[in-house]
């Protein structure tokens, strides 16, 4: 199948670019603090480490071409300093397109709505795509994401995987 690629995403005060290799210079300090890895588990990456990352998710697509890869880096317009990323897993189910989601800002951005307002700017445009479904999964104890999933309309179902809640927003 062939995917949608992810295109730039404006907001009020946010740039979404789309992710490409060279975002793997600017993003290490953004994920350098050991409280992004709290609720994940695992460790500040490198920039070899984000280099490999991103030039196996720029391809678009799973290796088996059953899902999109859908990702942006998240750019404050005043400032266009880097600040995160959101992202976007896309299948199809039984005829609907799917998408998983998640999204990551620096602990130096947090608490001044910068998640809710790229995630948002992100579901609007996957709806734009097609997608009817979105789900997340959150860490039951992430105050943080729980709220943003909130405010976008998600609701927190009883479905747990790997320990995370599932929160599903649907239309």
């Amino acid at each position: 199948m062939s995917w949608t690629r992810a295109s730039p995403i404006e907001t009020e005060r946010l740039l979404l670019e789309p992710l490409r290799v060279e975002h793997a210079i600017e993003m290490p300090p953004v994920l350098s603090s050991p409280e992004l890895y709290v609720f994940t588990g695992g460790e500040p990456p490198t920039e070899d480490d984000l280099r490999a990352r991103y030039l196996r998710q720029v391809a678009g697509q799973s290796p088996s071409g059953d899902s999109g890869w859908l990702n942006w880096i998240i750019r404050r317009r005043d400032a266009r300093s880097v600040v995160g990323y959101v992202q976007a897993t896309v299948s199809e189910q039984d005829g609907a397109l799917l998408a998983d989601a998640a999204w990551v800002l620096g602990v130096s951005e947090q608490g001044m709505g910068f998640a809710t307002e790229a995630a948002g700017a992100m579901l609007d445009w996957l709806r734009q795509q097609g997608v009817s479904v979105v789900i997340a999964c959150i860490h039951p104890e992430n105050r943080a994401s729980a709220g943003v999933a909130r405010r976008l309309g998600f609701a927190r179902t009883e479905r747990v995987v790997n320990g995370e809640s599932v929160w599903e927003l649907r239309g």
